[in-house]
C-alpha cells in the first residue's frame, strides 16, 4: 500500500512539472492592470501561449510585468529591414506587435510585394498587424510601379491578417467625393474594420467631412489646436516620434489631458535610430516628465490593441501572454520581452533568429547623362522648395535664379541646390527643381527610397556630383550613394529598392556612415538628410514638393511652373 501511495505521489508530481514546466511557466513580479489601475504583486501561470491564472501574492518583487509596447503605425520598409529583421531587433526595445502600412513595397511590388512582407513577417514571433493600403499610389500625378485599386483593397481587407484600412492620404479624394476612393471607404466598412487617417492641416468644414467618412485616426497631426479639433470629432491621434518627422514635443500634453484618444507611432523609423531605442524612449520620456504611469501605458499598449481589435495580450486572464519585464519607472529599461508567453528577448539582447530573404524588385530605367539633368534657363526667378529639419511638410519661396552658360545651375552661397526625380520603372525625362536648407557645401546624395512611388531622388551642389550619385543608384537597382570630389559611398537595398537582406549592425553602420559623411564632411545641416530628401517627392505632404512628372504644389494639388513670370 505504501509503495502504491508514494508512486501515485510521483505520478501526480510529474504530472505538475509537465504541466507547468514543459507546457507552461510561471512568472512573477508587480504587475501592471492596465484596466483597473493598479500595481500589485502577483504570479503569472502561462499555457499554450496565454495566461491562463493570474495570483496575486504579499511578496515584494523589484521589476514590473507591464504590458508590451506597440507602435500603432510604421512603415517597416523605412528601416532598411525585412519585417523578421526589424521584429528581431524591436523586441529588444520590449515593442511585441505593430500596426504595419506596407504601401512603400506596394508602390513597388503591388501586392506581391504586400505578401511578401507579410510572409516574411511570419518567419519570426513577433505581431506584425498589416493594413490594406488605399493610396497606391499615393497620388496620380506621379508614376509608381503598381496600382491597388478597390479591387485589390477587397482582396486584402477579406483577410483576417489585414487589421484595417492604412492610412487615406488622398484627404481631397474623400473630401471631394472622389468614386474610387469612396469605393475602398465603402470596402473598409464591408468588412467593419478601422480607416487610418493621414491629414496634415485640414481643418474645419473640410475635417468634418473627412471624418464623417469613417476616418479615425491622424499620425500627420504636427500642433496642439489641430490634434483638440481632430480629437473632438472623435480622432485618435497618434503622436509620432520617427527619424524625419518628430512630434512629441508638440503635443505630448495629450498624454494627460486626452489619454483614451491618443497613441504611439513611428511613422517611420531609419536603422541606426532604430538600433537605440523605439516606442520605449516615448514612455520613458513621458514618464519622467510625470505623467501618470497608467495614462503613458494605455497609450502605448491598450489603446492601439482596442482601436485595431488586435491579437494581442493586455495581462488578463485568457489573454496572449504578450508583455515585458522592467525594472522601474523611471530608468524604464526593458529586462525581458515576452510574445505568446515565450522568451524573445532578454538584456538587450535578441533571442529571435531570421534567415536570409530573397530579393523581389521593380527598376527599369537606364543611366543617365549630363543633359538629362540639365535645366534651360527660362527665367530670372524661381520656385524653390524650403525643406524643414525634423519635418515632413515644407514651405515655399521665389528666389534668383543662378544661370551659367544658359542652365540653371545650384546656388551654393544661397544654400539653393538643385534636385532631380528619375522614374524608375520606365526611362523617361527627369523632372528637375530646386530646394533650400539641406545646407551642402560639396557633392551630392541620392536615394531610391523616395516616399511614396520610390522613384530615384537626389540633390547636390554640382550636376557632375548628381550625375554620379544617381546613377550609383540607378546601375546598382536600388539604394543610397553619396558621391563627392573622388569618394563614393553607397548601401545596396536590392529588396524593391527599399530593404536590405543584411544585419541590422550592418545596415545602420552604413546608413550612419553616409549620413556623418554627408553632414561633417559635405556639409548638410540636417539631423537626417536622407530621410528628409526621401520625403521630399511625397505629394500628399504640403507645401511644395518634386515628383517624376514635375514641381508640385500640395496645397493647391496641381503642377505648378518652376520659373515665376
Amino acid at each position: 500500500m505504501k509503495i502504491i501511495i508514494i508512486f501515485i505521489v510521483i505520478l501526480i508530481a510529474v504530472s505538475l512539472y509537465v504541466k507547468f514546466s514543459l507546457n507552461g511557466k510561471k512568472i512573477s513580479g508587480n504587475l501592471v492592470d492596465l484596466h483597473n489601475e493598479k500595481i500589485y504583486p502577483a504570479t503569472i501561470s502561462i499555457k499554450n501561449n496565454k495566461i491562463v491564472k493570474i495570483e496575486r501574492n504579499n511578496k515584494k518583487y523589484d521589476n514590473f510585468i507591464v504590458p508590451g509596447l506597440i507602435d500603432s503605425h510604421i512603415h517597416i520598409e523605412s528601416s532598411m529591414m525585412t519585417p523578421s529583421n526589424f521584429g528581431k531587433i524591436a523586441v529588444t526595445h520590449g515593442t511585441v506587435a505593430t500596426g504595419s502600412d506596407s504601401h512603400e513595397i506596394a508602390n513597388v511590388l503591388g501586392l506581391e510585394g504586400v505578401n511578401w512582407m507579410i510572409e516574411d513577417g511570419k518567419k519570426v514571433l513577433f505581431k506584425f498587424n498589416f493594413g490594406a493600403s488605399p493610396c497606391v499610389p499615393a497620388t496620380s500625378f506621379e508614376t509608381s510601379g503598381a496600382v491597388l485599386g478597390a479591387k485589390e483593397i477587397e482582396e486584402l481587407m477579406k483577410r483576417d491578417d489585414i487589421k484595417y484600412m492604412a492610412e487615406m492620404m488622398n484627404y481631397p479624394g474623400v473630401i471631394f467625393g472622389d468614386k474610387d476612393v469612396w469605393k475602398k471607404i465603402a470596402v473598409a466598412k464591408k468588412y467593419n474594420k478601422p480607416i487610418d487617417g493621414h491629414a496634415p492641416y485640414v481643418q474645419g468644414a473640410d475635417l468634418e467631412e473627412y471624418v464623417k467618412a469613417g476616418i479615425s485616426t491622424d499620425h500627420e497631426t504636427t500642433n496642439l489646436a489641430e490634434a483638440k479639433e481632430k480629437i473632438g470629432l472623435g480622432m485618435k491621434i497618434q503622436i509620432r516620434e520617427g527619424s524625419a518627422a518628430k512630434d512629441f514635443e508638440n503635443l505630448k500634453t495629450l498624454i494627460q489631458t486626452n489619454p483614451d484618444m491618443v497613441m504611439f507611432c513611428s511613422d517611420d523609423k531609419h536603422p541606426d535610430d532604430l538600433v537605440k531605442s523605439h516606442i520605449n524612449e516615448l514612455v520613458k520620456r513621458a514618464l519622467n516628465l510625470g505623467y501618470d504611469k497608467f495614462d503613458v501605458l494605455k497609450v502605448a499598449s491598450l489603446n492601439p490593441v482596442k482601436h485595431y481589435n488586435l491579437d494581442v495580450g493586455l495581462l488578463r486572464e485568457g489573454d496572449f501572454a504578450d508583455f515585458i519585464v522592467v525594472d522601474n519607472f523611471e530608468d524604464f529599461n526593458i529586462l525581458k520581452t515576452y510574445i505568446d508567453g515565450k522568451l524573445v528577448a532578454e538584456n538587450g539582447k535578441s533571442l529571435i533568429k531570421t534567415s536570409k530573404a530573397d530579393t523581389p524588385n521593380n527598376f527599369n530605367t537606364s543611366k543617365k547623362s549630363l543633359e538629362d539633368i540639365q535645366l534651360k534657363a527660362d527665367g530670372k526667378k524661381i520656385n524653390v522648395i524650403n525643406a524643414i529639419d525634423g519635418q515632413l511638410i515644407t514651405m515655399s519661396s521665389v528666389e534668383k535664379t543662378k544661370i551659367e552658360n544658359g542652365y540653371v545651375v545650384s546656388d551654393v552661397e544661397n544654400d539653393i541646390l538643385k534636385i532631380v526625380v528619375v522614374n524608375r520603372y520606365e526611362n523617361a525625362p527627369v523632372s528637375i527643381g530646386f530646394i533650400k536648407n539641406i545646407g551642402l557645401k560639396k557633392g551630392a546624395i541620392a536615394t531610391s527610397v523616395a516616399h511614396d512611388s520610390h522613384n530615384v531622388i537626389a540633390v547636390g551642389v554640382s550636376d557632375k556630383d548628381i550625375l554620379k550619385a544617381l546613377n550609383l543608384v540607378i546601375e546598382n537597382r536600388g539604394g543610397m550613394s553619396l558621391a563627392y570630389e573622388d569618394k563614393e559611398e553607397f548601401l545596396a537595398l536590392p529588396i524593391a529598392g527599399l530593404m536590405s537582406d543584411k544585419n541590422i549592425d550592418y545596415v545602420a553602420n552604413k546608413y550612419s556612415d553616409l549620413t556623418q559623411i554627408s553632414k561633417q564632411e559635405m556639409g548638410s545641416t540636417l539631423r537626417a538628410p536622407y530621410m528628409t530628401l526621401s520625403f521630399m517627392a511625397l505629394l500628399v505632404i504640403p507645401e511644395i514638393k518634386l515628383g517624376d512628372k514635375g514641381l508640385f504644389d500640395a496645397k493647391a494639388f496641381k503642377f505648378m511652373d518652376i520659373f515665376e513670370k
